[in-house]
Formats: C-alpha cells, sequence, structure tokens
C-alpha cells in the first residue's frame, strides 16, 4: 500500500514537474520572437524610407512582398502570447495530443524542443493517464470486493461495479470540468461539456479553446487548473 502510494505521488509529481519544466523553456525560448519581428518590420520600413528615391519598379515590388511576409509573421506572433500560463497551456494539450493550433512555436529553437519535449512527454502522458485509469479500477475492485462480502450476487456485483466504474468516469472528465470551464469561461453548461468532449477525445477542432477571450487572463494556478480537469 505505502509503495503504491509513494508510486502514485512520483508520477503526478514527475509529470506535473515536466509540464512546469516545458512551459518555463519555451517561454523562454519563444517570448522574445514578437520584439524581433517587429523590429524586422523597422529596418524593412527605415530602408525603403532611405532610398526610396532610388528605387525601381521591381525594388518597389520586392519591398511590398517582403513587408507584407514580416507583417504576416507579426500577426501571427501576435497571437501567440508565451506568459506561463499560455505556456503551460500549450504543453498540457500537446502532450494529450489534442494540438488545438491556437499557439505555436515560431523559433527555430522552440519548434525543435517541441520535437523533443514531445517524444519523450507522450509516452510520459500515456503512463500517467494508465496509472489514473489503475487507481479508478482499484476503487472499482475494492467495491466488488465490499459489496461481494455484504452478500450481493456476483452478478449483481459486477452490474453495480461497472455502473460506478461510468459514473466515476463521467463525473471526473465531463460533468466535473464542464462546471469548472463554464464559470471559468462564461459558457453555457452545453457548451462546456461540448468543449470537454472534444478535448477528452482529442478531436480539438478549435472553436473553443479556454482563455481565448480578451477578458480571461489566467494566473499560473488556473492554468494549471485547466490542465487537471482534462
Amino acid at each position: 500500500m505505502i509503495n503504491n502510494r509513494l508510486q502514485s505521488c512520483v508520477i503526478i509529481a514527475g509529470y506535473f514537474a515536466y509540464l512546469v519544466l516545458g512551459a518555463l523553456v519555451f517561454q523562454a525560448l519563444e517570448k522574445d520572437a514578437k520584439a524581433k519581428q517587429e523590429n524586422i518590420i523597422l529596418r524593412i520600413k527605415e530602408s525603403f524610407l532611405k532610398n526610396i528615391t532610388s528605387f525601381s519598379p521591381a525594388k518597389v515590388e520586392l519591398f511590398v512582398e517582403n513587408l507584407m511576409d514580416a507583417v504576416g509573421k507579426e500577426l501571427r506572433y501576435k497571437q501567440n502570447n508565451w506568459d506561463f500560463s499560455n505556456s503551460f497551456f500549450f504543453v498540457g494539450s500537446m502532450l494529450a495530443t489534442i494540438g488545438y493550433g491556437n499557439i505555436s512555436p515560431k523559433t527555430a529553437g522552440g519548434q525543435l524542443f517541441c520535437v523533443f519535449f514531445a517524444l519523450f512527454g507522450i509516452p510520459l502522458n500515456i503512463v500517467f493517464l494508465n496509472h489514473i485509469g489503475n487507481m479508478i479500477a482499484m476503487l472499482c475492485e475494492r467495491l466488488a470486493k465490499w459489496l461481494y462480502e455484504k452478500g450481493v450476487q456476483k452478478k449483481t456485483t459486477r452490474c453495480l461495479t461497472l455502473l460506478f466504474f461510468l459514473v466515476m468516469g463521467i463525473l471526473m472528465f465531463l460533468c466535473l470540468p464542464s462546471a469548472v470551464f463554464r464559470e471559468m469561461e462564461g459558457w453555457t453548461y452545453g457548451e462546456a461539456i461540448y468543449f470537454a468532449f472534444i478535448t477528452l477525445s482529442t478531436i480539438g477542432f478549435g472553436d473553443y479553446i479556454i482563455g481565448k477571450a480578451s477578458y480571461n487572463h489566467y494566473n499560473h494556478f488556473q492554468s494549471m487548473l485547466c490542465i487537471v480537469f482534462w
């Protein structure tokens, strides 16, 4: 019993430590990308203003193309606010293989780290979820044993245990997270259930995303709470 509890603590602590470490690294790699892109646009504008009288039509066309490309990249960077909350949300959705697409690494370092982080993190996520499943199964076994000791028939015990497993799963992974997301996001309960199911099934359409509204800016605790309730 003590070994099982210790193992559970190690797995849970290791999983969340891996998430926090990844969030910090992504934040460090990506947070200055927006400023660098703004500097590139500024240099393009300055170069154009200095040499505007000597520009040929071909050079003007090349300038417009470069400027449009730089502005397009800046718009993508503006959608990627790499504070700790968003970074933590990103690593959690990535390891869960959801992939909303609302935030993604743009720097070469961030993209390379993303590959190796997911390479080790996705198997860790599977181990973590498998352990959670084993914990629920253990509860079901204890319930079945208790019912059997109370004189309940074996067939009835199996039905009640299965019912308990289904109810626990629906409550833990659908109803309770939906209630939390409803309060945090201001959604209807139907929208919250829809989001929870799309997230839980790893479909990840991206039409509903926590923290997407401009008035929602989560602190570190709220961000971690959202990951927990997946």
